[in-house]
Parts: structure tokens; C-alpha cells; sequence
């Protein structure tokens, strides 16, 4: 195929770039800075620099390209700017929808999240809505989310990655990264609330799996929904943190269940091959489990 990629110099579509030429799919890769087209076209992509939110240029460089797929990988969290964020998935996605249609360009696939589910007490499949909040900043997110996925339906064939939480090389979860300074400073309480993880190498898979999967959401997370008072500990002693192993207090909010991979498993054949943080987390502190 012809993939457009949305986001080929994020966390995700740094790792997926070389597994999609390896699988013989040719690549045009955007990225906003010049630096980053470099870099895009040192792997062997035909890259181009791109705003996303330059509606114009978004459907020029759609119509030059004239894609089979587009990949959308598109995030602004590496300064945890979620106002950001947001707007990519509003405004961003819709540029490249719309782009996509005017060039003829049937499929894509999109990059959500497996923790805007609606409440529970237990772990959410994909049949679980999206939550109804309008409580801040949880509302902001979702209804970005709401939009992104709405938008991407409006192709005909449309795959949503619900990814768990990425721990990984260029996220959040290293060393000298966010997770590690909250670690540091005690804002990461280890009480009840529920994440399922993925590390951002099993991201990258499942993506290019998605090439061929049917349309619809798919949780992309490990086998191992865990409260953070089991998870922090292991994931401070692994990134070199000196926080106490006790359990913090606090309250599990209704969303923080996590989510549920059966799908993915029994239908796709798909699993990750970090099933469980509890692994995975074991090598941030060296090359960071990159496969």
C-alpha cells in the first residue's frame, strides 16, 4: 500500500516508519519542521513538511500523494499541552478526513485512547461508550476523542486504535521523562486507579497490523489492567526513583477501570508482545524494550 503518515516522527510513527517500509508499503511521511523532513527522508520515506491545520497545503499534499491509507499518528503531549492535543483531534483529523474524501482515499487508520470510557467496575471492551462527562479537563478530552473518531467513520473503511497507556522510548515513561519527575516530586499517588498499559513498540505493531483489520474501534492494551498501587512501585524501582512502595489513598474514579484486549486477540489475532507492564517496565531504565 501507500500509506500517508500523519505524525512520522512521534513516538509511534518513529518506530512504525521502518516496520511499514520493511513490510514493503511505500511511505509518504508529513512532519511540521524542517528537521523533522530530513529525518523522515533518512529513513526512507518521501516526506513533506505539513501543517496540519493548514487546511490548503493538508489537501495539496493529499492530492499529490494520492495515498491507499492514511495513518494518523498525530499528538502534541510532549509538553502535556492537552489544550493542544484537543485541537489536533478536532481540527487536525478533520483536515485529514477531508482531505483524504477529496482525494478518493477510502481508508484510514486513527490513533485514540483506551481510557475515555464511560465508568465502570470493570475493564471496558469496545462496546462500552465513550464517557458522557462534561467535568474538566476529562471533557476536553473525550470530546476531541468524540470528534476524531466521528470524523475518521466518515471514510468507509476506518480503523480506531484505542491504545493504552504508551510507556516506551519518546514517551512519557523514561527516565528523564514526565512520569519520572511526578515520581520524584509525589504526584503519583499509588492508590486504586486502574491504567492498562501498552508500550509504544506494540503501538507501532498494531498499526501496521491495522492495515488490514475491519472497520471499527480496537483496544490496543497488554493483558494486565493493574491499580496504580501495584504499578508505581515497579515502575519507580525500574526508572531509578526513590518513592516508598506503599499504597497511597485516594478514591478510584469510575473511569479509571482500564480496558479490555479480548477483541484484538480472539478476532484479529493480534497480542502484544510487552503482555504485561510488570515486563516491560523492567527495561525503561536501559534501551527501553525497543524490539
Amino acid at each position: 500500500m501507500h500509506v500517508f503518515l500523519a505524525g512520522g516522527t512521534g513516538a509511534v510513527g518513529r518506530l512504525l516508519l521502518p516496520l511499514l517500509l520493511k513490510a514493503g508499503h511505500r511511505v509518504t511521511a508529513v512532519s511540521r519542521g524542517a528537521d523533522g523532513v530530513e529525518r523522515l527522508r533518512a529513513a526512507g520515506a518521501d516526506a513533506v513538511q505539513l501543517d496540519v491545520f493548514d487546511r490548503p497545503a493538508v489537501e495539496a499534499a493529499m492530492r499529490e500523494a494520492a495515498p491507499d491509507v492514511v495513518m494518523h499518528q498525530l499528538t502534541a503531549l510532549a509538553d502535556y499541552d492537552l489544550a493542544a492535543n484537543a485541537r489536533i483531534r478536532h481540527e487536525g483529523t478533520r483536515n485529514l478526513v477531508d482531505a483524504a474524501h477529496a482525494a478518493g482515499v477510502r481508508r484510514i487508520v486513527a490513533q485514540s485512547i483506551s481510557w475515555a470510557y464511560q465508568g465502570g467496575d470493570t475493564p471496558a471492551d469496545e462496546s462500552t461508550p465513550l464517557d458522557p462527562t462534561t467535568d474538566e479537563p476529562r471533557a476536553t478530552t473525550v470530546s476531541a476523542l468524540r470528534a476524531l473518531e466521528a470524523a475518521a467513520a466518515e471514510l468507509p473503511e476506518h480503523v480506531i486504535l484505542r491504545y493504552g497507556a504508551l510507556y516506551g522510548p519518546g514517551t512519557w515513561y523514561v527516565p528523564d521523562g514526565l512520569i519520572a519527575d511526578r515520581l520524584r516530586r509525589g504526584e503519583l499517588p499509588a492508590g486504586p486507579a486502574i491504567t492498562s498499559f501498552l508500550h509504544v513498540t506494540d503501538a507501532a505493531r498494531a498499526a501496521l497490523a491495522a492495515l488490514e483489520w475491519p472497520s471499527g474501534p480496537v483496544n490496543v492494551v497488554d493483558d494486565e489492567p493493574a491499580p496504580a498501587s501495584e504499578w508505581v512501585p515497579v515502575l519507580a524501582a525500574a526508572l531509578g526513583v526513590g518513592v516508598p512502595a506503599g499504597e497511597g489513598g485516594g478514591v478510584r474514579q469510575a473511569w479509571e477501570r482500564g480496558a479490555v484486549g479480548a477483541y484484538a486477540r480472539e478476532k484479529l489475532n493480534w497480542g502484544p508482545v510487552y503482555d504485561s507492564w510488570r515486563t516491560g517496565f523492567q527495561q525503561l531504565g536501559t534501551a527501553g524494550g525497543t524490539l
